[in-house]
């Protein structure tokens, strides 16, 4: 990375340093007795897997010199912190009570890792790019202790590592604390542990092709599939109801209109109803520069996820496949800059000539400057305590390097061809010099409450999914079962058909 960093002259090395991480320069064969490639990640509390610290900021046993990997941007923004470790694995040799250190644990690391073990800590690894994890210890409460002075806290000191292989390839790992092997730091005081591991090898059937596919196991669960099920289903009635909705208030509407129209005298004004509307619907909207900043934002955020959907359908994108995820996001919302561009120009020039500058301005700043607001203050939060999430000075600049020489000049090369290619409005029917003034109407049918009620039925239809969402964003809850695409469809479809009920509504 640094290397990378140190050829950072041009945006095209800008566009490789954040490429997706390319696979090893081996293709995971080996030898008997070849070094497998291990590497120490992070700690953090069970109850809150996005709440996570380096390896080493509890006292475990430490080789001379601390070597971090090299990470990718996407790495770096997951959190990942990848260090070298004392454990040594070789590929097939097995080993039976090794002594990793001698660690002397004063009163203050003893303190901390009994913190760790009442916040049920665990520790992440990789062995050959697959992710592990492991307990730092256990509790033990007064009801199962021989003196039933209250709970106690056992240090796990040994741990067994668990590898199967098929041929000269790591297929899975798993990482077991030894309970009768722990040493006891209820209370403060000074300990010299002796840390040991134990090496297993066990031969499997499983293809090196499938071993990432355990990792997904969890969503498969008859548990979570009823739940994605329950989604798509209420997605699909939600659907069905709001278009019947809109269906009856347009049929009683006509048929209102009809029976005025067949009634009434010839001298009579016959425009009633949503007739009235003709005349003003395609008029020019006011604030017209926020507007044309927010389709511009809208398209370049669905060409993002529709890229995004393509990535992990082609298997590019998969679980724990380190910073994958962030690093497309980069890239992708980079690249999309040019949508944002031309969509939001394009829309600007069909009505006025000019000032179309604003628009593609605006459309750059509306949903990145919250989000970077948002950002800096999680960010900061980050910092004060140390965890893994905190985004390094140097990532920052590159993040806005990128921005600067790569997202601008795309932002304003899409404005520019937007705006070219611009075709001028025709509406269908004339529109009135005069706006035609809208009477005083109740509450819940202004602005505001047609707002709620326009954005209700929507997220009806994505919350059970948006939940899902959620947990795989912060809580590390892996979902790889479908039903997001065919949620995410029907959203857009609501959001397009919402509009027409609220005018069938208002008028």
């Amino acid at each position: 990375m640094g290397r990378m960093i140190s050829q950072l002259v041009l945006p095209f090395h800008l566009l490789l340093m954040l490429g997706v991480s390319l696979a090893s320069l081996n293709d995971h064969r080996y030898n008997i007795g070849d070094e497998v490639p291990l590497f120490v990640n992070k700690v953090g509390p069970l109850s809150n897997p996005s709440e996570t610290y380096q390896y080493y900021d509890l006292p475990f046993c430490q080789p001379g010199e601390l070597l971090p990997e090299k990470e990718s941007l996407g790495e770096v923004l997951n959190g990942d912190r990848l260090t070298n470790t004392l454990y040594q694995l070789k590929f097939g040799v097995e080993k039976d009570g090794v002594v990793l250190c001698h660690k002397k644990l004063d009163q203050n690391d003893v303190s901390k890792f009994r913190t760790a073990i009442i916040k049920d800590y665990y520790y992440q690894m990789y062995f050959d790019d697959l992710p592990f994890w492991g307990f730092v210890g256990k509790i033990e409460d007064e009801l199962w202790t021989l003196d039933g002075k209250g709970p106690k806290y056992f240090l796990f000191k040994h741990v067994q590592f668990d590898v199967l292989y098929n041929g000269n390839q790591v297929i899975e790992i798993h990482a077991l604390g030894d309970p009768s092997n722990v040493v006891d730091i209820t209370e403060d005081i000074d300990l010299t542990v002796t840390f040991t591991y134990t090496v297993r090898w066990n031969e499997t059937s499983i293809p090196f092709e499938n071993r990432i596919a355990r990792y997904s196991r969890a969503s498969g669960k008859p548990v979570n599939r009823q739940i994605h099920w329950f989604s798509i289903i209420n997605s699909i009635v939600i659907s069905v109801l709001l278009m019947t909705f809109f269906a009856v208030s347009m049929m009683q509407r006509l048929k209102n209109d009809l029976r005025k129209w067949s009634s009434g005298d010839e001298e009579e004004d016959k425009e009633v109803g949503w007739k009235y509307l003709h005349g003003d619907v395609f008029r020019c909207p006011p604030n017209m520069p926020l507007l044309c900043a927010v389709i511009g934002a809208g398209t370049q955020l669905l060409t993002l996820f529709c890229c995004l959907f393509i990535l992990a359908f082609l298997g590019v994108l998969y679980p724990y496949n380190r910073g994958a995820l962030l690093t497309s996001l980069v890239i992708i919302y980079t690249l999309t800059s040019a949508v944002a561009g031309y969509s939001s120009a394009s829309f600007y020039s069909q009505f006025i000539e000019t000032g179309w500058e604003r628009s593609v301005t605006f459309s750059a700043v509306l949903f990145l400057g919250p989000f970077l607001v948002l950002q800096f203050f999680l960010n900061s939060v980050a910092v004060s305590f140390g965890a893994t999430l905190a985004i390094p000075f140097g990532t920052i600049l590159v993040i806005i390097l990128v921005y600067t020489l790569i997202a601008i000049p795309l932002l304003a090369l899409g404005g520019i061809i937007g705006y070219r290619r611009r075709s001028e409005f025709q509406a269908p029917s004339a529109t009135k010099k005069c706006a035609r003034e809208i009477p005083s109407l109740a509450w819940y049918r202004k602005t505001p409450g047609q707002m709620f009620l326009a954005g209700l039925l929507p997220f009806s239809a994505i919350v059970v999914e948006l939940h899902q969402l959620y947990f795989t964003l912060w809580g590390y809850k892996i979902s790889t079962l479908p039903g997001l695409f065919s949620v995410g469809a029907q959203l857009l479809y609501l959001c397009l058909s919402t509009p027409y009920t609220s005018i069938a509504n208002q008028t």
